[in-house]
């Protein structure tokens, strides 16, 4: 596959699987969409392996051999081979042009592979270690792609993974359903006794108050990581900052859904209006046309 064809099946990725994240990341400036639909292409291509494949295969080595070949091409196409692979080359020149760290690479994965054989977590923390991989490690992936001002990148390392923990949480609550029906329980075990709640509950649909305060509580938790992410949107290009801010509304709207359901995440997927994804967009879509033309306009080294 060419380069060129590479970026353009990751954009369709992107647009396919992730419609919100993928209509933020219309904001920015083409050279930069390209690489952030790179990054999230590779990452879905990995998380269906071991979501498809856990579905269809008995033998969970059966998804571990296919998460070990998915890392022996990427190291392979770091090293300059040519690899059989859809997502691969747009992924490999991304992480190559932006020196994206291996480590945070290698984290992405092993929280993937945790996927594998944990389905339950004892506690926050517990998730918060396996959030590590699966959202704070994508969130500096994105950094340097979407650029900071000079001086900033070390003070914008912890947003960047607050905003990835607050939408992988946002996931977690907006699809318990999903997540039940191949054995996982991402809403810690010590809050499920905490507030009364059951995975019978679950299992059964249940709607009961208890639930709805478990799901009320986690929402907390997503929107103080929103909370904290926010500091570092000024740290950004400004050509990046619609894109985020956007990205950070239309996830957030995802938690307003679930509380003007009831906190009830069993009955219904939770989703965005189309009206309203529409309005955030326009109302950002300004700011980045503006941004994105001074940027153009400024001589090379000068911010």
């Amino acid at each position: 596959m060419t380069l060129t064809a590479s970026y353009e099946h990751c954009r369709r990725l992107n647009a396919r699987h992730g419609r919100s994240f993928y209509l933020a990341t219309l904001l920015l400036p083409a050279w930069k969409r390209r690489h952030v639909h790179a990054l999230y292409g590779f990452t879905r291509h990995v998380d269906d392996i071991v979501d498809a494949c856990g579905e269809t295969a008995a033998d969970p080595g059966d998804r571990a051999g296919a998460l070990d070949e998915a890392a022996r091409r990427l190291t392979a196409g770091l090293a300059g081979e040519v690899v059989d692979d859809p997502v691969l080359p747009a992924f490999v020149h991304t992480v190559r042009s932006f020196g994206i760290e291996r480590g945070d690479l290698d984290a992405f994965l092993r929280s993937m592979r945790t996927d594998l054989t944990v389905t339950r977590y004892a506690t926050y923390d517990d998730l918060l270690v396996y959030m590590e991989g699966s959202a704070a490690a994508i969130g500096l992936m994105m950094l340097p792609v979407l650029e900071t001002v000079p001086g900033a990148e070390r003070r914008a390392r912890e947003p960047a993974r607050e905003l990835g923990r607050a939408f992988q949480l946002t996931n977690f609550l907006r699809d318990v359903a999903e997540d039940l029906a191949r054995g996982r329980v991402y809403l810690p075990q010590e809050d499920l006794a905490k507030f009364g709640v059951t995975e019978d509950d679950l299992h059964g649909g249940g709607r009961g108050r208890a639930l709805r305060e478990l799901v009320a509580f986690e929402a907390g938790r997503a929107r103080e990581h929103y909370r904290r992410a926010l500091d570092g949107v000024e740290l950004l290009t400004p050509s990046s900052r619609p894109c985020i801010r956007a990205a950070h509304e239309l996830y957030g709207g995802i938690l307003d859904e679930i509380a003007a359901a009831g906190h009830d995440v069993l009955t219904a997927r939770a989703r965005v209006p189309r009206h309203r994804r529409a309005a955030i967009f326009a109302r950002h879509l300004l700011a980045a046309s503006a941004a994105g033309r001074a940027e153009r306009r400024r001589p090379a080294g000068v911010r």
